[in-house]
C-alpha cells in the first residue's frame, strides 16, 4: 500500500500513512489532530471488527524523548472514542503484541516511529491476534481516517484508563519458555557468552538486559538508559554502529546485538567488531530453529519478503524446508505465516517473527535463537556465518514521483528482459549473473517518501552493476 497524504502533510515534513502505520515529524505533521483522528479511526475499526461497543486497547511507546506526552494524547483520544485503555508505558512493540493476547484485549497501539530519527513519532496498530493488521484491514482503517469524521463518545460512555506493570518480565519468560524447546537454557548459561548490546536508549533496554542475564551472559550494555535520547541514528546499520564495532574489537566479546527503538529489529556484530548485519539475523535464526527440529524440519514453511536475501532459501534447502515470499511489510509476512502455518518468518531488516513467542518481529526472540545456535553447535559466530553462501546486497533510493511509481515496473522488465518477474510489491526480477543468481527489487517505500532499489548478487561488482542498470533505465541518480 503506497503512502498517502493528509492535510497535515507538507514537502518538508511528510505524514506517512501506510500499511505500516502512521508516522510524521512531531509538532509539524504528527500533531494532536493527527493523533486524535487516527486513534478515533482505529477505535471505530476495532469496534466493528471485534463486534463490541467498548473495546479494550493496550498502548505502549518506544521510549523516544517526548513519547510520554504523545502516549497520553493517544490514550485520551481512545478513551474519548469510547475505548478502555491499558497503558504499558515504555514497551517494545512485540511486548505490546504479546500483552494484547495475554490480557485478552481487543487491539493494541504503539507510539513509535521505529528507525526514523528523533524528531519523528508515529502510531502502529496491533490486532487482537497480537500481530500487525492485514493490508485489507489497514485499507478500511485508512478509509475511515481520511473520509469519516471522528466519532467521539458522550460523557457517560467515555472509556477508562489503567496502567499495567510486568509486561517486559512476561515477555522474557515467554522467550525463555520457547528457547527451552530449541536448546537447554542450561547449555547456553554454561557457555557464559560475553555479549555487547546497544539498545539506543529506547524500549529494548529492560528486556535485553533481563533476557541476557537470564541466559547467563556476561553483558556489557551501552546506550541503556531511559532518556530516550538517541546516541546515534537509531536504524541499526553498519554506518550507525561504528562505536559499537570499536568496543567489540577491543572487548574480545563473542557477539554484539543492536536493537532499534521499538526493539522489533536486531543487527549482529561478530568478534573483532565485524558487522554481520541485519540480513544474517533471520538466516541465523532459521538455522537455529530448523537444526533443532530434526526430521520435522522437512517440509517446514518459512516466510520472507521479496527484499530479503536468498541466503534464507539456501539454508532452508539444507533442511528440506521451503520459503514463501511475500510483499514487504510485517503484516504481509505475518499474514502469510498464519495462513501457511510457518514455523518462522521475517524480513532482511533484522526483523524475525517467531510464532512460539509472538506474531510480531521480536529482537528478544532473535537474540535467544542465535545464542541457542552457538550453544547447540559449539561453533563460533564467524564459522557459522562462513558456512552460509555469501552474497552482496546493495540498497539505494530516490525521491518518489508518480511517474516513477507507475512506470518503473515496465521500464525494469524491459531492461532485464528474460528475468523471472514477481509483481506482488513493485517488481522483483530474478536472473542469472556471470557468477550465479541475482535479483533486483524496486518498490515505493511504506515508511518514507522514497523509491527503493535493492539488488543482490554473488559479489559487490555484480550487485553494483545491477543497481546502475536499474538507475539508468529509470533515470534516477
Amino acid at each position: 500500500m503506497p503512502e498517502t497524504a493528509t492535510e497535515d502533510q507538507n514537502t518538508d515534513a511528510p505524514l506517512m500513512v501506510t500499511v505500516s502505520g502512521c508516522r510524521g515529524i512531531t509538532g509539524v505533521s504528527f500533531t494532536p489532530l493527527t493523533i486524535s483522528r487516527y486513534c478515533a479511526a482505529w477505535a471505530a475499526d476495532v469496534r466493528a471488527h471485534q463486534k463490541t461497543d467498548r473495546p479494550t486497547i493496550v498502548v505502549g511507546r518506544d521510549g523516544r524523548a517526548g513519547g510520554s506526552v504523545l502516549q497520553r494524547m493517544a490514550e485520551s483520544a481512545l478513551n474519548s472514542a469510547g475505548c478502555d485503555t491499558i497503558g504499558l508505558g515504555t514497551a517494545m512493540t512485540p511486548t505490546v503484541g504479546l500483552m494484547v493476547r495475554e490480557l485478552g484485549a481487543d487491539a493494541g497501539l504503539v507510539l513509535t516511529a521505529s528507525h526514523n530519527p528523533a524528531e519523528w513519532n508515529g502510531l502502529k496498530p496491533i490486532t487482537e491476534l497480537g500481530a500487525a493488521p492485514t493490508s485489507q484491514r489497514v485499507s478500511r482503517l485508512l478509509e475511515g481516517f481520511h473520509n469519516h469524521p471522528p466519532a467521539w463518545s458522550a460523557w457517560d460512555r467515555l472509556g477508562t484508563h489503567t496502567e499495567h506493570s510486568g509486561a517486559t518480565a512476561l515477555h522474557v519468560r515467554r522467550v525463555l519458555d520457547a528457547i527451552a524447546r530449541v536448546c537447554d537454557p542450561v547449555a547456553i548459561r554454561r557457555r557464559g557468552f560475553k555479549v555487547l548490546a546497544d539498545s539506543v536508549n529506547a524500549s529494548g533496554v529492560e528486556g535485553c538486559r533481563e533476557l541476557l542475564h537470564a541466559l547467563g551472559c556476561d553483558l556489557t550494555h551501552i546506550n541503556s538508559d531511559d532518556s530516550g535520547l538517541f546516541p546515534h541514528p537509531p536504524e541499526p546499520t553498519r554506518e550507525h554502529l561504528k562505536d559499537l564495532a570499536v568496543l567489540m574489537a577491543d572487548s574480545g566479546a563473542d557477539i554484539a546485538f543492536a536493537q532499534d527503538t521499538d526493539a522489533d529489529r536486531l543487527a549482529i556484530l561478530g568478534p573483532g567488531g565485524v558487522y554481520i548485519g541485519e540480513e544474517y539475523t533471520l538466516v541465523l535464526c532459521v538455522m537455529s530453529l530448523l537444526e533443532s527440529m530434526g526430521d520435522k524440519a522437512k517440509g517446514a514453511v518459512l516466510c520472507a519478503n521479496l527484499s530479503t536475501s536468498r541466503m534464507i532459501d539456501d539454508v532452508a534447502a539444507r533442511y528440506g524446508a521451503t520459503v514463501l515470499r511475500t510483499p514487504v511489510g510485517e503484516a504481509n509476512v505475518s499474514s502469510a505465516m498464519g495462513a501457511e502455518g510457518a514455523v518462522l518468518g521475517g524480513e532482511g531488516n533484522g526483523g524475525v517473527i517467531w510464532p512460539d513467542v509472538v506474531m510480531i518481529r521480536d529482537s528478544l526472540g532473535s537474540m535467544a535463537l542465535v545464542l541457542a545456535l552457538l550453544a547447540r553447535t559449539g561453533r563460533t559466530l564467524d564459522d557459522l556465518v562462513a558456512d552460509v553462501p555469501a552474497y552482496t546486497i546493495l540498497k539505494t533510493k530516490a525521491p518518489i514521483t508518480e511517474a516513477l511509481r507507475s512506470d518503473a515496473p515496465a521500464l525494469l522488465k524491459a531492461e532485464f528482459e528474460g528475468a523471472s518477474v514477481d509483481e506482488q510489491d513493485g517488481v522483483r526480477l530474478d536472473f542469472e549473473t556471470d557468477s550465479g543468481r541475482g535479483w533486483l527489487h524496486a518498490r515505493p517505500s511504506n515508511t518514507e517518501p522514497i523509491y527503493r532499489l535493492i539488488a543482490e548478487a554473488p559479489n559487490e561488482h555484480e550487485a553494483g552493476a545491477i543497481i546502475q542498470r536499474a538507475q539508468k533505465s529509470l533515470g534516477t541518480p
